[in-house]
Order: C-alpha cells, then structure tokens, then sequence
C-alpha cells in the first residue's frame, strides 16, 4: 500500500492538503537506456523519405509510369479532381461514413469493454460472442450484411461498426482487468462508492488500453471503408478509385491511396496527440 503513486491518492481525494508546503518538483532525468531525445517533426521524415524515394524512382525512369504515375502526375490529377469538385464531394461523404461509424463502434466498444470488466456477469455475457466476432473478419459478414440489410449506407456503417468496436473492446478490457488490487483494495477502505470507484480508479487504469485501441480502430475504420465503398457505392472515395479501376485511371487510384494514407497518418497523430495530454501523469519509456 505505501507504494501507491501520488497521481491515484489526488483522484481518490487522498493527496496532499492545499495548507501543505509543495516541494519543489524533482525534474525527470531522461534514461540512458532509453530511446533519446524526440527528434523534431519525426513523424515525417520516414513519409519524406518514402517520397523521396517515389521521386527519384520515377525522375530515373525505373518506375514504369504506367505501373506506378510520378508524384507530379498524381499532384495534377489530384489539382484536376479538386477543380471539378468530385475529390472534395467524394472525401466530404468519406470522412462521414468513417467519422460515424468510428463513434459508434468506439461507445459500443468501451461500454462492452466496462460491462465485461466490471461484472462477472456481464463478462460471462459479452465476452464469449467478442471473441467468436473477433475471430471472424469482419469482410467475410460482408455478404451476410448485404443480405441482411442491402448496400445502402446502413450495411457500410455495420461494417465500419463491427471493425472498430472489437480493438477498443479488447485493449480497454485487458487494461481494466489489469488495475493494480492495492487501488481497489485503497478504494474500498476509503469508501468509494461503484460510480466513485468507476471514475476515480476503473476509468484511469483503463485509459492507456483504451487509447491503443483507438489507434487500432482509427485505422481499421479507413481499411474497412475501403471496402464498403467499391460495394456498389455512388459516392466516396473508394467509389472514386472503383470508377478510375473501370476506366484504368491509376492516376486517380494512386490519388485515392494517398489520401486514404493521409487520413490514416493524420488520425493517428491526433490520437497520439490526445494520448499525451491525457495519461500526462504517467512516466514512459517514450518521455
């Protein structure tokens, strides 16, 4: 018990009284062992170098254009696209689809996740068919969906749905499992009630799970949006890239790829980002 960090006495009202003198706060040297100093706009030099690399292979000609088009045709097709307003239209109904299908998948995920965690009931419950639901791809209920519920907008949300609720059910509930048995222990002798021992201790200890998963389902959102949009779609960018494939415009599929890239790496740079402020109490490896 005398090992519980300070961060956990302050959340469960055991910290320190505002009378008490504040000493002044010891300042962290960086491990030696540790991975350095963070290097300055790191996350992208890997994609400049990987561009780099797409430039010099196309200027040096071994990059056959009709395999692979030059960065600068992709910038033009792309400068074309958004002068006639189909890339903006098509990236507005994507963004939606997965902005939508996120949110819901992530709630659905993490009320899962707390159920399970919480009650042994509601594990016995929820656990079983997660994982019979995580062993099946997602891709595979895709013709189930159809039939179920045709190739409108409601079949392509299940499926971004589906996708994203198992990673924030999976890493929120081994997290929450994880909480150390002092806190709960320190919880009940200090008399926190359910909802207080939720707030205070469950939901924290939990945070770091949860943040993974919603990196993972960040992602998967888009790798499941993907696909929905080449089924039988009239709007987005997968449509988009369906409709090029049809006419063999690898120009515009190669404009569609990288965005998909994008959103992909900008997604995770705001979670992380979030991640940070968030668990800024916590010490890492990273820090």
């Amino acid at each position: 018990m005398a090992t519980l960090d300070v961060g956990v006495l302050h959340r469960i009202g055991l910290g320190r009284a505002a009378s008490e003198p504040v000493l002044a706060e010891r300042k962290l040297a960086r491990p030696r062992l540790g991975p350095g100093r963070p290097i300055p706009f790191g996350a992208a030099l890997g994609p400049t170098l990987l561009i780099a690399a797409w430039v010099a292979g196309s200027a040096s000609g071994a990059l056959d254009p009709e395999t692979l088009p030059a960065p600068w045709t992709v910038a033009e097709t792309a400068g074309d696209l958004l002068a006639d307003g189909r890339l903006q239209s098509n990236l507005l109904t994507s963004v939606q689809r997965a902005g939508l299908g996120l949110g819901v998948g992530v709630a659905i995920g993490l009320v899962l996740a707390l159920l399970a965690g919480l009650s042994r009931i509601g594990e016995a419950l929820v656990d079983g068919p997660i994982q019979i639901k995580r062993a099946i791809p997602t891709l595979a209920l895709i013709p189930l969906f159809i039939v179920w519920f045709g190739i409108g907008e409601e079949m392509k949300l299940l499926v971004i749905t589906t996708s994203v609720a198992i990673p924030i059910y999976l890493n929120t509930h081994a997290h929450l499992r994880s909480v150390d048995a002092r806190y709960v222990e320190l919880a009940q002798t200090v008399g926190l009630s359910r909802w207080g021992f939720v707030r205070r201790i469950a939901l924290p200890g939990s945070l770091p799970g949860f943040f993974t998963g919603l990196r993972l389902a960040v992602t998967i959102s888009w790798l499941a949006l993907v696909v929905v949009e080449q089924v039988n779609a009239t709007s987005g960018i997968g449509y988009l890239m369906t409709q090029a494939r049809t006419y063999g415009q690898i120009d515009v599929i190669v404009v569609g790829l990288v965005i998909y890239g994008l959103l992909g790496l900008f997604g995770d740079l705001l979670v992380r980002a979030v991640e940070r402020k968030a668990l800024s109490w916590r010490q890492t490896l990273a820090d």
